[in-house]
């Protein structure tokens, strides 16, 4: 299965997921993690500017994890099969493995458009 985590800095989990460009594409077998790959998609292909579709490079995944999203994301994620997260957790390799074993802190999508933490 593919996970992938939004990660602006390509360092940390980074909210804003719908804006986000670059994000970790976890390979996970089982509870194993069996390697990652950076990926940036260009501007036009970021979910607010699709409305409708996930960016190219994202197809096939089947969790977004992300430090804040709103309920409009998380619902047309949803409707694409794909699991939203959004965690306190900001190491993307901790915040895998936690979604992968299940202890991952988990937080709701934000009620507001726009009303995403920093």
């Amino acid at each position: 299965m593919k996970v992938a985590v939004t990660s602006a800095d390509t360092r940390t989990v980074t909210g804003h997921a719908g804006r986000c460009r670059r994000f970790w594409v976890y390979e996970v077998e089982g509870r194993e993690v069996r390697g990652r790959a950076l990926l940036e998609v260009p501007l036009k292909e970021t979910f607010h500017a699709s409305h409708h579709a996930a960016p190219a490079g994202l197809a096939g995944i089947a969790a977004l994890v992300t430090g804040g999203m709103g309920q409009g994301l998380a619902a047309r994620l949803r409707g694409l099969g794909v699991e939203a997260v959004v965690t306190s957790e900001t190491d993307p390799d901790r915040a895998v493995a936690g979604f992968v074993d299940g202890s991952l802190p988990r937080l709701a999508p934000h009620a507001g458009h726009g009303h995403h933490p920093h």
